[in-house]
């Protein structure tokens, strides 16, 4: 397992997390620089859970209180972790309804871009959306699906769960919208990501399973494709299809050639 540099913070013995002053500072720049230029780009779920679970800029919200919300709604909740944790013990917290989250925020040399993921990555641009039922269940889904598979299979599992759960994007038109909006956490937690990701650079590709789970992707640029979902009840409809069959077809099938750069 990759090692971090980063050190999860622990709770005292009523469940608390003290984060000093200057770690709620960093929350509050990331939170309010992202609630700028969300509306009008993130989807109308996203907007109803950041309202259900009562974020503010002020803290960084406390882990049992994330629960307490997204499971009356959902039956989620969040589970503490450190920095890193193997594939292992990911799927399984997925297959059980906890989301896990790294109790630590990243540094301000780090604001705009960090290969780990921080609690604000989970808490801000994931949590929301698991009190929709639809990306909640395929979350789920990824999870139950995950235990299972072997090595090989989970690479493909993950570049599915990149492309919809942390890249995913939204067409079609909503209750407060008309066009494409955003879904992936990936994209709602990232200021350059959210600004690009719906403009003319970047390729949207309508989503097909296929083509998705054989697409190559990096962690550390700005994605240079994204798959377009009709609703998030497609994402209910993916969920409760055989994606372990869906991933061993497309083993057998040549990748994509990669729309980036390869590395050195």
């Amino acid at each position: 397992m990759k090692y971090s540099k980063y050190t999860a913070r622990k709770p005292d013995d009523t469940g608390f997390i003290h984060y000093p002053n200057e770690e709620h500072e960093t929350w509050k720049i990331l939170y309010n620089r992202q609630m700028e230029i969300l509306p009008g780009r993130a989807c109308d779920e996203f907007i109803e859970g950041l309202e259900l679970l009562e974020l503010s800029a002020d803290n960084i919200p406390q882990l049992p209180d994330i629960s307490n919300a997204l499971a009356k709604v959902t039956g989620w909740g969040v589970a503490q972790v450190p920095a890193l944790i193997s594939f292992d013990r990911f799927f399984r917290l997925l297959a059980d309804c906890q989301f896990p989250v790294a109790t630590f925020i990243r540094t301000r040399e780090e604001l705009d871009y960090l290969e780990e993921p921080d609690i604000f990555h989970e808490i801000f641009g994931h949590c929301p959306l698991l009190t929709n039922p639809a990306f909640a269940s395929l979350t789920q889904t990824f999870g139950k699906v995950g235990v299972g598979a072997s090595k090989e299979e989970r690479v493909y599992l993950a570049r599915l769960y990149w492309f919809t759960v942390e890249f995913g994007l939204l067409g079609g038109s909503g209750k407060h919208r008309q066009g494409r909006r955003i879904y992936g956490g990936g994209i709602l937690s990232s200021y350059k990501e959210t600004l690009s990701c719906l403009g003319s650079e970047p390729v949207h590709q309508p989503f097909e399973v296929n083509r998705v789970l054989r697409t190559p992707y990096r962690i550390n640029i700005v994605q240079p494709v994204y798959f377009v979902i009709n609703a998030l009840s497609d994402l209910q409809v993916l969920g409760e299809s055989d994606l372990i069959s869906l991933v061993r077809e497309a083993m057998k099938q040549p990748m994509y050639e990669p729309l980036f750069k390869a590395l050195d």
